[in-house]
């Protein structure tokens, strides 16, 4: 697999959603506890089962002519729990190189290793990005322990992708099983988007109950992006809606966390938005497209 590259069609796919999730491994293996999974589900409604197979996330999109960013969550050194292998997601990326664009996820806290995980995961097996979730690994964006690992990423350059505000694994659990939210505070990567310019971040998710900090980090500095996964369209504080017909049109993403929340439903919903008609392609495609460096020069 050496070398492997994604080869999307780029004028076949409608859509990029910027942040799926690989759930469920080949063997059956899950990405989180099977508390925390259950605790996410009932947080998100979710009907039709929260952990569908890789291959078959691939049929929904390609049927749809959608293209899907796809990783798992490395939070073993908290949870004990030891994720889907990166490697598998590639591997799934290169079974169905017309739909996933692989990203990887490496804990900071594996130190120098992670950081020749990294290197490896991007010549090896064409990892095109790296997903954080700073509330599950336990650790604030803004440690220097994550620095060396971030400026690998940054001399790699590949996007790296922060989960931010609330979540819902652990939601409703005693302690929220431990996982704290002010980690996810995206005020903590201002400082890492101004140490690292060459860094291109993406804030996932509307940043509750951090929407008005998020905006400013991404209105304010020139690497900073937001991905619009986690929450249905219609929820969307007006502040986003607006800032994204505005001053972030070339900055915002479409991204939907599945299979928490389907492409249907956040296509739909987001149809109803009052988004500017020459806007829609740009969250919808393009700006996805030059993130992860797949934009035709």
């Amino acid at each position: 697999m050496t070398g492997h590259r994604p080869t999307l069609d780029l004028d076949a796919v409608e859509a990029i959603d910027f942040h799926v999730h690989a759930e469920r491994a080949d063997d059956g293996h899950e990405s989180l506890p099977a508390a925390h999974m259950a605790a996410s589900a009932k947080y998100f409604r979710t009907t039709g089962g929260r952990a569908p197979g890789i291959d078959e996330i691939a049929e929904v999109y390609r049927a749809r002519r959608l293209a899907a960013v796809l990783f798992t969550v490395d939070s073993e050194s908290v949870t004990g729990h030891p994720p889907i292998p990166n490697e598998h997601v590639a591997a799934a990326a290169a079974r169905h190189p017309d739909v996933f664009v692989p990203f990887a996820s490496v804990d900071p806290h594996r130190g120098p290793a992670g950081v020749a995980l990294a290197r490896r995961l991007v010549a090896e097996h064409g990892v095109r990005g790296f997903k954080f979730h700073p509330s599950l690994q336990g650790f604030a964006p803004d440690d220097r322990m994550a620095y060396p690992l971030y400026e690998t990423i940054a001399e790699l350059g590949v996007p790296a992708l922060f989960h931010s505000g609330q979540t819902g694994i652990g939601a409703g659990m005693p302690g929220g099983a431990g996982i704290r939210l002010g980690y996810s505070n995206p005020m903590l990567l201002d400082g890492v988007a101004a140490d690292l310019p060459e860094l291109t971040v993406v804030l996932a998710h509307p940043s509750f109950p951090w929407q008005d900090e998020a905006l400013a980090v991404a209105t304010h500095k020139a690497n900073v992006y937001i991905d619009l996964s986690g929450w249905a369209p219609k929820y969307f504080p007006p502040q986003l809606v607006t800032y994204a017909n505005g001053p972030l049109r070339h900055k915002v993403l479409f991204g939907t966390d599945y299979p928490l929340i389907s492409p249907d439903r956040w296509l739909a919903e987001f149809a109803e938005l009052p988004v500017k008609d020459e806007v829609r392609p740009l969250i919808l495609k393009h700006n996805a497209l030059r993130v992860l460096g797949l934009a035709p020069t």
